[in-house]
């Protein structure tokens, strides 16, 4: 099975194009204004016009109001929602798009019975507790022995992933797909990512070690 990849955090066009040339599944645009990847509707619709066929793209969102997902899916054409709060099943499924629960390991305890709620979702995205006011995003990896076996829906692993260390995800893992966003961001001068600005020669790298991962 190829492991899919998506890209997220996708703030310009040119990064857009960058990761469906490298080969990505899918493109993230975060619509949460609480993150210096936030993506105005305007910008997000340019995204989605540049890019070539069979890319997904996938609205994210943490905690909204329902307006702003409609107001978001009447703007863009987006193919999967993603919920990265404490948005309950009810709510994740009233837009009429497939959608992805992401849930933040801290534990096991719990985490079937917590996957198990969204029993009607895409798939449940594993992602790294929450750290320095952002749900997501953060480049911190958790501890992948935590992921359970059994999980109900297809896994999407995040959290901390990078060029460096997807191919060992991939392999001990074995999710449907893995999810990026800090591991492919251009550097700043202080070595820290520069959130929201995607480096072309990191995006190439994940994806071909991910493709490694999976001969």
């Amino acid at each position: 099975m190829r492991t899919r990849v998506k890209i997220c955090g996708i703030t310009r066009v040119d990064d857009g194009l960058a990761a469906a040339r490298a080969g990505a599944d899918a493109i993230g645009l975060v619509f949460w204004r609480g993150t210096p990847r936030l993506v105005e509707l305007a910008q997000a619709r340019a995204i989605v016009a540049a890019l070539p066929p069979f890319v997904t793209t996938v609205g994210l969102f943490v905690d909204p109001q329902p307006e702003e997902v409609r107001q978001a899916l009447a703007a863009v054409p987006l193919g999967l929602l993603q919920f990265h709060g404490a948005e309950p099943p009810a709510f994740c499924r009233s837009f009429g798009l497939p959608y992805l629960k992401a849930i933040a390991v801290s534990g096991q305890a719990g985490l079937l019975e917590s996957a198990a709620i969204y029993g009607d979702a895409a798939g449940i995205l594993l992602d790294a507790p929450p750290a320095e006011g952002l749900p997501g995003g953060t480049g911190r990896i958790f501890d992948w022995s935590l992921v359970p076996a059994g999980l109900a829906r297809p896994l999407v692993l995040g959290g901390g992933l990078d060029a460096g260390n997807v191919a060992e995800a991939i392999r001990r893992v074995r999710p449907w797909a893995v999810d990026v966003s800090s591991g492919v961001e251009a550097r700043g001068s202080d070595g820290r990512p520069r959130k929201g600005v995607k480096d072309p020669a990191r995006i190439a790298a994940f994806i071909e070690e991910a493709r490694h991962a999976d001969v």
